[in-house]
């Protein structure tokens, strides 16, 4: 299963209520899922949420746990202050433009003492495709903003966050890319080299080699995400009477 955030490193347990806030098709729903949690994905797109949240609750029906997925908008959550143990947020950011006030919402719904994971496209490999042609950016849905990490951890500090580690991933992803932008972004899909290593993409998923390959040595030198940990800080201790 391709995830951009390290579930190990976001300390996902069995028991943990755990919130995938534009989850899409559901990948991190799934891996939380694996690891014993009890998980919501939330996306603003239905149409995409059909087929996974069936699959979603089937899974979890056949793990004695709870599975759901719901239409939502991460600046308003429908969920109560302090619902989540662990919230992930991947992918999102860039195509927002209150970025802090989405990461203000995601700070309400977790947990005092709670864990979050944001990940975003690295700097440089948007630039890499805003050198290659302006289709990436000015696609339907594409992204509004190129973010420097900096500029993420103080949005998540304002949102009373605190960030304490960061990560890359997706260094096999970073070529493909390049190569759709070269190929003309609209009209990619049509070129037998992108379908190529799409499916050189499809074929190594799950292979140890290439994951040690992809986060020993690419990871470091042609990250497509970034990864930042962070964690709301447990509540005050009230002062004795």
């Amino acid at each position: 299963m391709l995830l951009t955030v390290d579930l190990e490193r976001l300390d996902v347990r069995p028991g943990d209520a755990v919130l995938d806030a534009g989850c899409g098709e559901g990948r991190h729903c799934f891996g939380c899922l694996e690891r014993g949690a009890q998980v919501v994905g939330l996306d603003l797109d239905l149409e995409s949420l059909r087929l996974p949240s069936r699959r979603l609750r089937s899974r979890a029906d056949e793990m004695g746990t709870l599975g759901g997925m719901v239409q939502g908008n991460t600046f308003h959550l429908p969920y109560r202050d302090g619902s989540f143990d662990r919230v992930i947020c991947s992918e999102v950011m860039e195509h927002v433009h209150d970025y802090v006030g989405a990461a203000r919402e995601l700070a309400r719904v977790t947990k005092p003492g709670g864990k979050l994971a944001i990940t975003i496209p690295t700097a440089t490999s948007e630039h890499l495709y805003l050198r290659l042609g302006d289709e990436y950016f000015e696609s339907p849905g594409g992204h509004i903003r190129i973010f420097r990490p900096q500029e993420l951890a103080q949005g998540l500090a304002q949102a009373g966050l605190a960030t304490v580690g960061v990560g890359f991933a997706h260094g096999f992803h970073t070529p493909y890319w390049v190569l759709r932008s070269v190929m003309h972004l609209p009209d990619a899909d049509q070129s037998r080299l992108v379908r190529l290593y799409r499916k050189f993409l499809i074929h190594i998923t799950g292979s140890p080699v290439m994951d040690a390959v992809e986060k020993r040595l690419l990871n470091f030198l042609c990250p497509k995400s970034l990864i930042l940990y962070a964690e709301k800080p447990e509540a005050p201790a009230l002062a004795a009477a």
